[in-house]
């Protein structure tokens, strides 16, 4: 008989991709369906929940021969956070477009919440920001609901809501993906009646939170499947790629280059440059961790890529050898993210002269990447320990130039995966647990194939270009606030 595999379905914010996992953990196939977003106001991002659902299909479709379809045992889901999709629950038909992490529309009300601003941050374990999903469940909510009459006809979710309610049954949450949204208490696990009060979100259009392996309804209408298949892990895309590199492990860091960047380690410290949520919990309850979030790192490089015309691959091989130039540029679009959280701070480019050329502007987008994640290294550093190892993932990684830089700035090993699709692995390896495929301890042994990169450069090179980073930090952080630069 033919063994079993696993489908893993990674919905991300520029692509969904579906990857099939054989019983020994090797991806036998995949396949990848681009995603569009939408911009109708500066600060506003938007996309379209039914080409979600489609990419998803369609990925599938892509994936999955055939022949093959019978063989699947059950899937895994992993998908972007914080994003949030409002619908109607008898008829399933979104009422507006899916509001994107990067959404920034709601930055006004968080001035407005700033003496809760405590109280959010102690429950929820996020500081008050546009990113999490509140404000936007505040503002749907008050575009298409505002005299919250329809509650009980309406549902309100993130991406791995949406796509179960697709499967049909119950209005559900994966608890990791809760954790994210800044009505959860991030202790108990459950929401907080003072957090849907403060946001103006009634329970009734909230989905049920469950443990990262269900129970959820089994897929449909994902053809070749038939009908019936049943899904056994969902996890925030983090999450499941700290899960994929076996993040359990005490001294491991993980960070995500993607379009954004994650950088999260299991660990229940507070440090007010990090948040506390949920990892997962796979049965034995939930596991806690911190992670600092990076609003716009592979973004930053797309977005040099539209504003020059040329492909981005082209840019980060001219600037893969280029020289040091003493230009910094600080992509504060939509101000900054962790350690900073500072939705005031605005873009900066320092350091350029009439001589800088497109290769030096790209190789500072690049080293924007390295300072970020560094920034927030440090500080999970000093509340969860010292970090033995770095494991990088994302699209981002395949810069050599980047790697090694990230390396040096930390003083520590950069472990580069060889596989890019550590969201779906690290879901693949939940699901084809819940399958009874492997043990828990064939999946801490199973081989992880990553290429290291140590420090080369010297703890004074080191401070020094620290230093001149977190000056441009300042300039972005002042010229935000309307100060001199």
């Amino acid at each position: 008989m033919a063994s079993p595999l696993i489908l893993a379905i990674d919905q991300g914010t520029s692509s969904t991709k579906a990857l099939l996992v054989d019983d020994a953990g090797r991806v036998v196939s995949r396949a990848t369906v681009p995603l569009t977003e939408t911009q109708p106001r500066p600060g506003w991002v938007e996309q379209d929940p039914e080409e979600l659902w489609r990419s998803v299909r369609r990925a599938v479709a892509g994936c999955v021969d055939p022949a093959a379809a019978p063989r699947v045992a059950g899937i895994g889901i992993s998908n972007q956070r914080e994003s949030l999709v409002l619908w109607e629950r008898r008829t399933g038909e979104p009422l507006g477009p899916l509001l994107s992490w990067q959404d920034q529309r709601t930055a006004g009300r968080c001035h407005e919440l700033a003496g809760s601003a405590e109280l959010v941050r102690s429950v929820s374990g996020m500081p008050l920001d546009p990113m999490f999903s509140a404000l936007k469940a505040r503002w749907l909510l008050d575009t298409y609901d505002p005299d919250r009459s329809r509650a009980g006809d309406l549902c309100l979710g993130t991406v791995d809501s949406w796509l179960l309610s697709r499967f049909g049954g119950e209005h559900l949450i994966e608890v990791g993906n809760a954790s994210r949204t800044q009505l959860l208490d991030v202790e108990t696990a459950r929401w907080d009646p003072r957090l849907l009060e403060l946001f103006g979100v009634p329970a009734e259009v909230l989905p049920q939170v469950v443990p990262s392996c269900g129970p959820f309804p089994a897929a449909r209408d994902l053809p070749p499947l038939a009908d019936g298949v049943p899904v056994l892990a969902v996890m925030g895309d983090s999450h499941a790629a700290m899960f994929a590199h076996a993040g359990w492990r005490p001294g491991v860091v993980k960070a995500t280059y993607g379009t954004g960047s994650s950088v999260m380690a299991i660990g229940g410290g507070r440090s007010a440059g990090l948040c506390r949520s949920i990892a997962w919990d796979l049965g034995d309850g939930p596991v806690p961790a911190v992670e600092g979030n990076i609003r716009a790192t592979g973004r930053t490089l797309t977005w040099l890529s539209e504003l020059l015309g040329a492909p981005a691959e082209t840019l980060l091989a001219e600037a893969e050898h280029t020289g040091p130039g003493g230009v910094h540029f600080v992509p504060a679009f939509g101000g900054l993210g962790a350690p900073w959280w500072d939705p005031d701070a605005t873009p900066v480019i320092t350091g350029l002269t009439l001589g800088t050329r497109r290769a030096r502007l790209v190789a500072a987008a690049l080293e924007a990447v390295a300072f970020q994640v560094e920034d927030v290294v440090s500080a999970v550093e000093e509340t969860a320990g010292q970090v033995r190892v770095l494991v990088a993932d994302g699209g981002l990684t395949r810069s050599t130039r980047l790697m090694r830089l990230q390396a040096d700035l930390g003083g520590r090993v950069v472990a580069r995966s060889a596989e890019h699709d550590l969201s779906a692995l690290g879901t693949a390896d939940a699901a084809g647990s819940a399958a009874k495929l492997w043990t828990p301890g064939q999946l801490e042994r199973r081989p992880r194939p990553a290429e290291e990169f140590r420090p080369s450069a010297g703890d004074a090179e080191r401070t020094a270009r620290k230093a001149a980073w977190h000056q441009a930090v300042r300039r972005a952080r002042t010229a935000g606030r309307g100060g001199l630069t």
